[in-house]
C-alpha cells in the first residue's frame, strides 16, 4: 500500500499521526487565545482557537472533514484539549458539548465529525487529570451548508438550527463548566445559537472553543 500524504500539505508522506515533520511542527508553535467575530452576534460567549484558518490547521480540517480522514480525529481532538484547556484556564470539572451535525452532513460523512472530535479531547484532558464529561443535548435541523450563505443568512438559519433531545440536559452541567465546541468560526452565529439553546435548557456556557478562526472578520 502507499504511504498516506500529509494532510497538512498534501506532499511528504505523513508520519502515524496523518502530518509530514514539517507541518507538525507548524501546529505545534501554534498557540490557543481568545478571538471574537467582528461584530460580534449576541450571546456568543467568550470564544478561544488555536490558530488562523489558514495553512496545515486549514488543510487538516478540510481532509478530516471533506475527504475521509477520519484518523485525523485523534490528532486534531488533541489539539481541541489544548484549546478547552487554554479557555478554562485551570483544570476543573467540564462539560463538553459539540455543536451538532446535522442528520444529511453526519451521512455524508460517516459519523457525527465533531462527536468525535470531542471524544479525543475528553480522553486528552482526562490523562491530563481533568474531570471530564461529554454530552450531546442538542440536535441539528436540516439547513443550508454555511458556505453558501453570507452573515445575514447565516444568522436567519442558526436562528432555528438546534432544538434539545429532551429530558432534563441542565442536570449534566450541575458543578461543571459547559465549553461549547466548534470546528471553525465565521461569523459566530452557529455558536451563539447553541449557546441560546443551552441556555433556555438550563445549561450556560461559559466559553467557546474552536481549532480554527476565519480570519477577515477576526482579531488576533
Amino acid at each position: 500500500m502507499l504511504p498516506a500524504r500529509c494532510a497538512g500539505c498534501g506532499g511528504a508522506p505523513a508520519t502515524r499521526r496523518g502530518f509530514c515533520p514539517a507541518c507538525a511542527g507548524e501546529l505545534a508553535a501554534l498557540r490557543p487565545g481568545p478571538v471574537r467575530p467582528t461584530p460580534a452576534p449576541p450571546d456568543l460567549p467568550p470564544c478561544h482557537a488555536l490558530g488562523p484558518y489558514a495553512g496545515a490547521l486549514r488543510q487538516a480540517l478540510l481532509a478530516y472533514k471533506e475527504r475521509g480522514r477520519h484518523g485525523l480525529a485523534r490528532p486534531l481532538g488533541a489539539l481541541l484539549a489544548e484549546v478547552v484547556a487554554g479557555a478554562v484556564g485551570e483544570a476543573r470539572p467540564v462539560l463538553l458539548v459539540p455543536v451538532p451535525d446535522t442528520a444529511a452532513a453526519a451521512r455524508a460523512r460517516y459519523g457525527d465529525h465533531l462527536a468525535r472530535l470531542a471524544g479525543h479531547a475528553a480522553a486528552r484532558l482526562r490523562r491530563a487529570g481533568w474531570d471530564v464529561r461529554t454530552a450531546r443535548p442538542l440536535r441539528a435541523s436540516p439547513r443550508a451548508d454555511s458556505v453558501t450563505l453570507d452573515r445575514a443568512g447565516r444568522a436567519a438559519a442558526a436562528a432555528s438550527a438546534f432544538r434539545t433531545r429532551g429530558g432534563r440536559p441542565g442536570r449534566d452541567a450541575a458543578g461543571r463548566t459547559v465549553v461549547v465546541l466548534d470546528d471553525i468560526v465565521t461569523t459566530g452565529v452557529t455558536l451563539a445559537a447553541v449557546s441560546r439553546t443551552l441556555l433556555a435548557a438550563g445549561m450556560t456556557p461559559k466559553v467557546t472553543a474552536v481549532l480554527a478562526a476565519t480570519q477577515k472578520r477576526h482579531r488576533w
